[in-house]
């Protein structure tokens, strides 16, 4: 099996994201078990990854802290940790991408996401932290953070359009 270059040393809140959370199987078992699911079968019925692959990623899930395996015979299995049950917004904003293009080879969307007390539609919004009003991805600007080293400043400085005139 071919592994993947670590993204632990890159000092980039997606890059440490991207090293936990692993890859496409892993945010799958992440979305079941989301949706209730928590026995192995069940994860594996549901997705089709192959039974091998989906240990490997359930034990990987289980270092990085995303889920917990309940070990008593009553238990249900596999749960999320509340750093996974984090990963809500992330798989939120994935269907809703997918719905937009229309990534899913149907017609209309495969799955809604309601609001269990007016029965409607929830979709993800930005907000400014200081004003609480909805922000346009046009109107985002990166700006290096207090943790921000040379290199993630290089990708700031280096996506900017050129100031120079002549």
């Amino acid at each position: 099996m071919m592994r993947t270059r670590s993204f632990a040393e890159m000092r980039c809140s997606i890059a440490g994201a991207l090293e936990h959370v692993g890859d496409r199987w892993s945010l799958l078992i992440i979305r079941d078990l989301m949706f209730g699911l928590s026995r192995f079968d069940d994860l594996q019925a549901s997705s089709g990854i192959p039974p091998q692959t989906l240990a490997d990623r359930l034990r990987r899930l289980q270092a990085s802290k995303v889920i917990v395996k309940h070990h008593a015979p009553s238990a249900k299995g596999y749960e999320l940790t509340e750093m996974g049950r984090d990963l809500l917004t992330v798989l939120i904003a994935l269907r809703e991408w997918g719905d937009r293009w229309q990534l899913h080879g149907a017609i209309g969307p495969p799955l809604e996401v309601l609001d269990s007390q007016s029965g409607s539609p929830v979709e993800l919004t930005m907000i400014a932290a200081e004003t609480g009003e909805p922000v346009s991805p046009r109107q985002l600007v990166p700006s290096p953070g207090s943790g921000a080293d040379e290199r993630m400043r290089f990708r700031l400085r280096a996506g900017q359009p050129d100031q120079t005139t002549t």
